[in-house]
């Protein structure tokens, strides 16, 4: 129960950035292994593909975002919408990290182009992109949910 628990918990902090997500399911999951399951090497393959789950979320969460966005802004943009969202992150926790790199890409992007439709459209874009990162890793952590309730069925 305490494991499911935690688990849950790990899915929230995929979208809440306070929380640390899907290392918080794959760190459940692992004591689920260690702690409760029985003897065997199900509990180690159930593990096994919950890390790789992580692993591939993880990279989906920062490559499909860079994919998305190579070539279509200025560095200057995202270095300084990284920034906005580092300073958010600690002035409004926990939704300032969206606050604050919303509002450093609209800044940016206003200076650049104005304040107008072309600021507001390279706004969208950034937070259209952070959001299938999220996708992605939100994916991985329901798959690790899952692939963790079938090995409790199974072990």
């Amino acid at each position: 129960m305490l494991v499911g628990t935690v688990m849950v918990v790990g899915l929230f902090g995929v979208v809440i950035p306070l929380l640390p997500g899907t290392a918080l399911i794959l760190a459940a999951g692992i004591g689920w292994a260690v702690l409760v399951a029985e003897e065997g090497t199900g509990r180690w393959v159930v593990v096994g593909v919950m890390t790789a789950l992580f692993l591939a979320g993880f990279a989906l969460k920062y490559a499909l975002p860079g994919r998305r966005l190579s070539g279509q802004l200025p560095r200057q943009t995202l270095l300084l919408g990284g920034l906005g969202a580092l300073i958010g992150f600690f002035v409004l926790p926990p939704f300032g990290l969206l606050i604050g790199g919303v509002a450093g890409v609209y800044l940016t992007e206003a200076r650049r182009h104005g304040n107008g439709p072309e600021a507001r459209r390279s706004t969208v874009q950034v937070l259209q992109a952070v959001g299938l990162g999220i996708l992605a890793e939100l994916t991985a952590g329901v798959l690790m949910v899952g692939t963790w309730l079938a090995g409790l069925a199974l072990t």
